[in-house]
């Protein structure tokens, strides 16, 4: 079994996506959209982003955009919204989904992928991706850096909390 097989991608994606949604349940829906200080991303940006990413990372590098995934997610309105270069909205609360949009966006990405990896022969995840990475250049190495990618924003996500005053869970 390679590093780059889908038992290791899913187990490295389910571990972190638990974290994440563990760091979440402990914040009101209401902090989502408050800034510690201007020009600071909230936690609603956060979740935006990591969902866009896991998105693309896992499904969209991978097989393409599927005619059913706006249903995971506005797919242009996130990229605008939460993709990379994006600026923190000046009234979140007004400008982003809902957290609980947010959220369901987030678990239905999530499915889809856990979803969909198991389908793929191995030999998929050998195949280079059609964009340039410094950090991968395989779409089996793209997914094994989502989770990656992932743990960078949940630790973001740790230091909102502690910067909204949160409950310190870890």
């Amino acid at each position: 079994m390679s590093w780059n097989s889908q038992q290791f991608i899913l187990e490295d994606l389910n571990l972190v996506h638990r974290y994440t949604l563990d760091m979440l349940s402990h914040v009101e829906d209401g902090l989502w959209f408050k800034q510690p200080q201007p020009g600071i991303n909230t936690i609603a940006w956060q979740v935006g982003h990591i969902a866009l990413v896991r998105y693309r990372l896992c499904l969209g590098l991978v097989r393409g955009e599927s005619a059913g995934d706006s249903q995971l997610l506005p797919i242009a309105e996130y990229s605008r919204m939460f993709g990379k270069g994006s600026m923190p909205a000046k009234d979140p609360v007004a400008e982003y989904p809902s957290a609980g949009e947010l959220r369901e966006s987030l678990l239905a990405v999530h499915r889809q992928v856990m979803e969909e990896v198991p389908q793929l022969a191995e030999s998929v995840l050998a195949e280079p991706c059609n964009i340039t990475h410094p950090l991968f250049s395989t779409k089996g190495q793209a997914m094994r850096f989502c989770s990656k990618h992932e743990m960078l924003h949940v630790g973001q996500i740790g230091l909102l909390r502690r910067l909204l005053h949160c409950e310190i869970i870890r």
